[in-house]
């Protein structure tokens, strides 16, 4: 498929989706968040993709909103106010394009290349698994630079990954942290070397893809459900999910290979 802002390449079980704008460093404006809905849209109707990887091009991941495009005039927006204006392409744009990716039906390797910066950070913690450069750089530029709330659902995700302690400094103060940092602080899942990033990042990604696609999803819904579940309400819901697992095929092939000391073959559903 062709895209005039992200790159889309399918192959071999991986879909690899880029963000290309890299003269902006990869700001997110309406085209971008219409290409990424037609990107993700054909990886989750295409089942030849198991695994969904998104980076960006050039030195950078994403650099958030792309502020020359957000405060001018669209012919769509009908004499709308900033404010009105900001919550219309929130609401139609930037938030579905979160949600898409958090949704996805297969599991989304984020691959952060350069600096994540705002809403650029927000996105890359909607993947399942983020991995990043040793050069990233993580930012939370709303509240200093900006005097707005952070958003694209960084006000979820960062209490939830690293508390709220910490979450509070990042969005307050706005300081940049390492890769390194972050995932010492369990911000994202691993920090790589820049010459081995992307092959690291490959490589989890065909793990993945080699594994039971269906049931990442059930983990999802899984961790999910336990944000506003007691204990006893999380072994009652493992206790309903498991049984639809253990019939399914995918548990008999995990078991049989574990008997003949062989690596299963998962099916692709």
């Amino acid at each position: 498929m062709e895209f005039e802002t992200v790159l889309l390449d399918v192959s071999d079980g991986i879909a690899t989706l880029t963000l290309n704008r890299p003269d902006a460093l990869n700001a997110i404006n309406m085209d971008l968040i219409r290409d990424v809905h037609a990107a993700v849209k054909h990886v989750n109707e295409d089942g030849s993709a198991r695994v969904l990887v998104i980076t960006g091009a050039g030195r950078g991941f994403c650099s958030g909103a792309d502020l020359t495009s957000s405060s001018a005039a669209d012919p769509n927006d009908d004499g709308m106010s900033t404010g009105e204006r900001t919550e219309h392409r929130m609401r139609t744009g930037f938030n579905p394009m979160v949600q898409e990716i958090y949704d996805a039906r297969v599991p989304v390797v984020m691959a952060v290349n350069g600096v994540a910066a705002g809403g650029g950070m927000g996105l890359a913690l909607a993947g399942d698994i983020v991995i990043a450069a040793r050069s990233a750089k993580f930012i939370q530029v709303f509240v200093p630079n900006l005097g707005i709330i952070p958003d694209m659902g960084s006000t979820w995700h960062l209490p939830h990954l690293v508390g709220r302690a910490r979450a509070m400094g990042l969005a307050m103060l706005g300081d940049r942290i390492s890769a390194e940092q972050a995932q010492e602080w369990g911000l994202i899942w691993k920090c790589v070397d820049d010459e081995t990033f992307m092959e690291e990042a490959m490589a989890v990604a065909r793990q993945l893809r080699d594994g039971p696609t269906a049931t990442y999803r059930e983990v999802r819904m899984a961790f999910a459900h336990a944000e506003h579940a007691t204990l006893a309400e999380q072994l009652d819901y493992e206790c309903e999910r498991q049984p639809h697992l253990t019939d399914a095929p995918n548990f008999t092939e995990g078991v049989t290979a574990f008997l003949e000391k062989r690596k299963p073959v998962f099916n692709k559903q």
